[in-house]
């Protein structure tokens, strides 16, 4: 007994797909990781959860613009400052005209220092001291104290390695 054109076409598309799937060997059945979105982080501590939608200034020209001349931020915005390497670090208030809680992270987006409620225009130096750092996470003024969190809480983003391994987006 013959096959039907239907039974044919069938058995070429299922040889094909299997023909597919072992050249591709582990590969094919490997579930991709998820994307990590880059306009958002979350901070996770004893306080909970919070997340933050996030510009990112990654390169010298937005890291120097920063948040000046902004005149308010919503509560859920924020500015995250990321270098390519750890490095001491020293901010300023110069143009900037709200009030920032400045929180220092190191390479695992832990959080090594928070400066609470830098005041808008002080051209004061705001530093951690000699600690090398990655990153800095600017929210608004008093924020931080009013959620709980505190130093040793951990930012995740994909900018940094994280301490869970595999982290997943969230």
């Amino acid at each position: 007994m013959g096959n039907s054109p239907g039974q044919t076409t069938r058995r070429i598309l299922l040889t094909g797909l299997a023909s597919i799937a072992i050249a591709g060997g582990a590969h094919a059945l490997t579930p991709l990781k998820p994307v990590c979105a880059t306009d958002r982080v979350t901070i996770s501590g004893p306080f909970g959860k919070a997340a933050f939608n996030v510009d990112v200034a990654a390169d010298e020209v937005s890291r120097s613009q920063g948040l000046m001349h902004v005149e308010s931020m919503p509560l859920s915005k924020g500015m995250l400052f990321v270098y390519p390497r750890p490095q001491i670090m020293s901010f300023w208030m110069r143009n900037t005209l709200i009030e920032l809680d400045m929180l220092f992270l190191d390479g695992f987006g832990v959080i090594q220092h928070i400066h609470h409620r830098a005041q808008p225009l002080d051209e004061t130096a705001i530093s951690p001291g000699d600690m090398m750092l990655t990153g800095v996470l600017e929210i608004n003024g008093g924020l931080a104290k009013r959620l709980g969190i505190k130093a040793g809480d951990i930012l995740r983003h994909p900018s940094f390695i994280s301490l869970n391994d595999p982290w997943i987006c969230g």
